[in-house]
């Protein structure tokens, strides 16, 4: 039997129609709204909150293998208290009900901002670690103290294993996340940025967790990343697959800081979440690369799909989804 927790977001949902076409049984946590895919009526659906410690157990009770997908994602200030306590304490609950219930393996989907990711010295590996100096963002320290969560668990000999993946590219709610990218694309958002990022197609991220999951390894963590590739030029393949215009206005730094301050009060008079913070700004203009040896040493046999692949089959699924011309 297996538990997954975020079953609503892009990574969770996609790993549960993965799993459920291998005909693994499942049950799922969500939020608000089931995922709808063909096979969802085989899976166990359970509506909970993981800071809800009580119905938590229930759903987890005969559960042989949990992926803990759930999380928090956002940069905006007034956030910064709920996604601390959900993506810690949540994290925390997850871990000391597989301890209790003597779960065979936990996999954590974490994030390279738990690495600190505002590092142009060198690339990111799984060395680093989160500290104020090298992160922008209160999610990425979140996720940091997530991770010491999942550490302490296999402290207390939990079996573990941490995938790490950079901005994952796949088709879901556009008004949120990574696929955000996609909806900025497609409304032909004019800006670009100099910045460099590591990016992913979910369907890797997804065979990855597989793969640990089913492996002997316990008690590592992995860079889940396909390429280093600029803003400027993702912005762009997915602008042509969508029959779009690329971005042709560059964001200089000081354009930057000047649209993040008024997006913020914007935002204060609007009530509404500000397109632009500072610290999506500063993610934006850092040149970042991400080094993904570890992983592909462990599982030699394994071959991430090319961004302009996943690109195209992204911006397809998205045109249908939304039912796009």
């Amino acid at each position: 039997m297996i538990f997954v927790t975020g079953a609503s977001g892009l990574v969770g949902s996609h790993l549960i129609q993965s799993l459920v076409a291998k005909e693994k049984k499942v049950t799922a946590l969500y939020r608000k709204q089931i995922p709808q895919f063909d096979g969802a009526d085989k899976v166990h659906w359970i509506q909970g909150d993981l800071l809800d410690i009580v119905s938590l157990e229930q759903a987890m009770e005969g559960i042989h293998q949990v992926y803990h997908c759930a999380a928090i994602v956002s940069f905006v200030p007034s956030q910064s208290a709920r996604m601390l306590k959900a993506n810690q304490e949540g994290t925390a609950n997850v871990v000391n009900i597989c301890i209790e219930k003597k779960i065979n393996k936990l996999i954590f989907v974490s994030s390279v901002a738990a690495l600190g990711r505002i590092r142009e010295d060198a690339p990111i590996d799984e060395s680093m670690s989160w500290t104020p100096a090298t992160s922008n963002s209160v999610y990425g320290q979140s996720k940091y103290l997530a991770e010491m969560e999942v550490w302490r668990g296999m402290a207390e000999g939990l079996n573990v294993a941490i995938v790490n993946p950079v901005i994952i590219f796949g088709a879901g709610d556009w008004t949120k996340g990574s696929s955000e990218i996609f909806k900025s694309a497609y409304d032909q958002f004019p800006w670009y940025t100099n910045g460099v990022s590591g990016f992913v197609d979910v369907l890797d991220v997804i065979d990855a967790m597989q793969l640990l999951m089913d492996s002997t390894i316990t008690g590592q963590r992995y860079v889940i990343s396909a390429e280093n590739l600029s803003y400027q030029t993702v912005f762009t393949k997915i602008a042509q697959a969508f029959n779009k215009r690329p971005p042709h206005r560059k964001v200089t730094p000081l354009l930057a800081a000047i649209v993040w301050r008024l997006e913020a009060i914007k935002g204060i008079l609007t009530r509404k979440t500000p397109l632009l913070t500072k610290e999506t700004a500063a993610t934006a203009q850092a040149v970042v690369h991400f080094n993904n040896d570890k992983f592909l040493k462990a599982f030699p046999d394994f071959k991430y799909r090319t961004l302009e692949t996943t690109i195209v089959r992204v911006c397809k699924e998205l045109k249908k989804l939304h039912q796009l011309a």
